[in-house]
C-alpha cells in the first residue's frame, strides 16, 4: 500500500506472499486487472512474457524446485539449436524424494543433483550451466552438445567480458558425468567430451572443426596465433606446419572498425608466407561443404609445395 492508501499492484508475475508483503490482501488481487495463473501464483493482465520474471516467480512460489533443460540454457545464454532456441516452456525440476511439480504450463523433472549443480541468483534459482549441459545431452544432438560445451570451457577475453575463469572445465564436467553415471543421454555426454576444445569462440567455429573431422582432414590447432607474445595476429583455427589459417568472420565482422581489423590480420599471416582461408555465413548454411573443398586444396598445395614449411621452426 503506498502513502495515498492505494494498494502498490505488482507489474510482474508475484507469488501470494508477495502480495501479501504488500499490504494486498487475497480478496483484492482478482478483478484488478490480475490474472491467476497457477496455485498462489498470478500476473498483471497486460504483462508482457519475459522469461526471467516468469522464472523467478516459478520459483517463489515452488519452493525446493529449480529452473532447469531449456530453460536454463536460455536464461544462462546458452547456444541451442534453433529449434530450441526460442522456446517458452518452462521447465522446472526437483529431488526425487519430493512429490511432483503440478503446474499449469510446466515441464517438470525428478532429478537426482548435488547441491553445487544448482544456484541461487538472486532468488532465481537454476541449474548450473555445467549441469544445464548435462541436461540437455538427452535430447540435444551431439554436434549441437559439442557447441554448447565448448561455449562452456572457452578461455574469456576480460577485456570483453565480465569473468577471467570459464565457466567450467573439461575435468569438472568429467567428474560431473562420472556422478551421473545412470543419467538419460550420459552415453552421448561422454562422446560430446571426447569433441570438446578449448578455443572455440562460436557455435559455426565448433560445427566447422566437426566438419573438418567428419571429412577426414586433420585436427586444426585453435587460436593459432602467427607469432607467440602479445598483439599476435591469430586465426580461429589452421596448420602451422603447412602455414594454413582459418578465419570464420560472422555477422559481427561486417562492421567497419572489425573489417578493419580483419583486413589487418590476414595481411599480416599472408606477408608471413601462409595461406589464408576466410569463410562466412554461407559456408555455415551449407553445412561447410564448399570449406571443406577449399581446405583440402590448400593441404595438398602444402604437401606439394615444400617451400610453405620452410617458416615453420621459426613459427613464422
Amino acid at each position: 500500500m503506498d502513502s495515498n492508501g492505494a494498494f502498490d499492484f505488482p507489474t510482474v508475475p508475484f507469488t501470494l506472499g508477495e502480495a501479501r508483503a504488500r499490504g494486498l490482501p487475497r480478496h483484492q488481487i482478482r478483478g484488478k486487472g490480475i490474472e491467476g495463473v497457477s496455485y498462489g501464483l498470478y500476473r498483471p493482465a497486460d504483462w508482457n512474457f519475459e522469461l526471467r520474471e516468469a522464472a523467478r516467480a516459478l520459483c517463489a512460489a515452488s519452493p525446493g524446485a529449480w529452473i532447469s533443460h531449456v530453460t536454463a540454457a536460455r536464461l544462462h545464454g546458452l547456444i541451442l539449436p534453433p529449434w530450441l532456441g526460442a522456446s517458452n516452456d518452462l521447465h522446472m525440476s526437483k529431488p526425487r524424494s519430493t512429490p511432483e511439480i503440478r503446474r499449469k504450463g510446466i515441464i517438470a523433472h525428478k532429478m537426482l543433483f548435488h547441491s553445487d549443480e544448482v544456484e541461487n541468483d538472486e532468488g532465481l534459482f537454476i541449474s548450473t550451466r555445467a549441469r544445464t549441459w548435462l541436461d540437455l545431452a538427452r535430447i540435444l544432438p551431439l554436434n549441437d552438445l559439442v557447441c554448447m560445451g565448448d561455449q562452456l570451457i572457452r578461455v574469456p577475453r576480460p577485456e570483453f567480458e565480465d569473468r577471467e575463469a570459464p565457466y567450467a572445465t573439461l575435468e569438472t564436467l568429467r567428474k560431473m558425468v562420472q556422478r551421473h553415471g545412470n543419467l538419460q543421454g550420459i552415453v552421448r555426454a561422454r562422446e560430446a567430451m571426447e569433441l570438446m576444445r578449448v578455443g572455440a569462440d562460436s557455435c559455426p567455429e565448433t560445427l566447422m572443426r566437426l566438419a573438418m573431422l567428419d571429412a577426414g582432414l586433420p585436427e586444426p590447432e585453435l587460436q593459432l596465433t602467427l607469432w607467440k607474445g602479445p598483439g599476435a595476429p591469430s586465426a580461429d583455427a589452421g596448420y602451422r606446419e603447412r602455414k594454413i589459417a582459418l578465419q570464420y568472420d560472422g555477422a559481427h565482422h561486417r562492421d567497419e572498425m572489425q573489417m578493419h581489423s580483419d583486413r589487418r590480420r590476414d595481411k599480416a599471416f599472408a606477408a608471413a608466407g601462409w595461406t589464408v582461408l576466410v569463410f562466412n555465413e554461407d559456408d555455415y548454411a551449407d553445412g561447410f561443404e564448399e570449406a571443406i573443398r577449399r581446405i583440402k586444396q590448400a593441404l595438398r598445395r602444402a604437401w606439394i609445395d615444400p617451400s610453405v614449411t620452410s617458416g615453420f621452426a621459426s613459427g613464422s
